[in-house]
């Protein structure tokens, strides 16, 4: 009998020991997870990609009304700043990363020729033209509200860039543009009776998170607290966002993600977990997933979309844990998201490396 209570006692010791062990393992590769960080060698290949296209007018989307022949002009006739890039929203972001990158590192600019080329381009006359362009009735709605945020983070990275005299000058230089999207989007916002949930461009939280951001950094309380009460009133109610169906076939947003991102910029952080946990319950799942984008043409400029959707998707998964930190099972997936998008983005072709810099530079910054 004491033979028997023996063994009992040594199955149960090592039950325990090796339950023991089986969570020390199960945590281990949480702890030593390696974070995603952006470093020389990443800046080094995000920032050749707008610095690739900047000066680069053809081929070129306009995508304004025209109103008689006499506006048939060349891109660089009607937009001396934004007209590389194959469209001015890319354009704007394309140099809101190439300023990004050269605040943090310096020696991507060691021979001077991104100054040159901000000195060049962000210049009174051709701010004036560009202006004119938006005062044109028939285009007062151009670039609503996608390229109008790119454009803030720009002036956001400026406005921010204190011991450089010639960023404090490039910011002042471009604020006519500035003072035009701040009022149209003061103007805009009333009359938005329904938010636009598509995952391109049109997207209403992508361009209200982009622009609250800057509202916030630049000290904009009108245009802050305008986009905070909209956000509220839009998406407050939201409920069962149904993510299971998304991405359609050339998203490069998420609509329920982005949305989710939006509101945990707006609402203080216990009202945000509550509000999550109605609109897309199933994050809080530790063994939720999601899975990546897969791109099958990368020279369709519309397909290729699904390798920035998988960028952004991280953006905002990054983000959501960064506000509840009990979410952090939500970085390994955006990590899987990044990681594979990241390798494709190359000056290989033009649909994609005019623009997927700048959103894999925001996921990078999400962290």
């Amino acid at each position: 009998m004491k033979q028997l209570f023996s063994s009992l006692f040594i199955c149960v010791l090592l039950m325990i020991s090796c339950k023991k062990d089986i969570a020390e393992t199960t945590i281990q590769p949480e702890e030593n997870q390696k974070t995603l960080k952006l470093e020389l060698a990443e800046a080094q290949k995000i920032i050749a990609l707008p610095l690739h296209c900047l000066e680069v007018e053809y081929p070129n989307k306009l995508g304004q009304v025209l109103k008689s022949s006499d506006e048939l002009k060349s891109p660089k006739q009607l937009r001396p700043i934004f007209y590389g890039c194959f469209d001015w929203h890319s354009s704007a972001h394309g140099y809101w990363s190439v300023v990004k990158l050269v605040k943090q590192f310096p020696e991507l600019d060691q021979d001077k020729t991104i100054d040159q080329l901000l000195t060049k381009v962000f210049t009174d006359e051709n701010v004036s033209i560009e202006k004119a362009f938006f005062d044109q009735p028939h285009n007062k709605t151009f670039e609503r509200t996608y390229g109008w945020a790119w454009f803030f983070k720009l002036q956001e990275e400026l406005y921010t860039w204190k011991d450089n005299p010639k960023a404090q000058q490039w910011y002042k230089t471009l604020q006519p543009l500035e003072n035009v999207f701040v009022e149209r989007y003061l103007e805009y916002l009333p009359k938005l009776n329904y938010p636009i949930r598509t995952g391109t461009h049109d997207n209403t939280a992508f361009g209200m998170a982009l622009s609250l951001e800057y509202a916030q950094t630049v000290g904009n309380t009108k245009l802050k607290d305008a986009i905070n009460a909209k956000a509220k009133e839009l998406y407050t109610n939201d409920t069962n966002c149904p993510i299971a169906y998304e991405p359609s076939g050339h998203d490069f947003l998420s609509p329920c993600l982005q949305e989710a991102w939006l509101m945990s910029k707006v609402l203080p952080q216990t009202d945000y977990k509550i509000w999550l946990q109605k609109f897309l319950p199933q994050l809080f799942d530790k063994k939720f997933d999601l899975e990546v984008g897969k791109v099958s043409d990368r020279t369709d400029g519309h397909l290729v979309h699904l390798d920035g959707l998988n960028f952004s998707r991280a953006t905002c998964l990054f983000q959501i844990a960064k506000v509840l930190p009990e979410l952090n099972h939500l970085k390994p997936i955006a990590e899987k998201h990044f990681n594979a998008a990241f390798p494709n983005i190359s000056n290989d072709d033009y649909m994609g490396s005019h623009w997927l810099g700048s959103f894999a530079l925001q996921a990078l910054d999400a962290q």
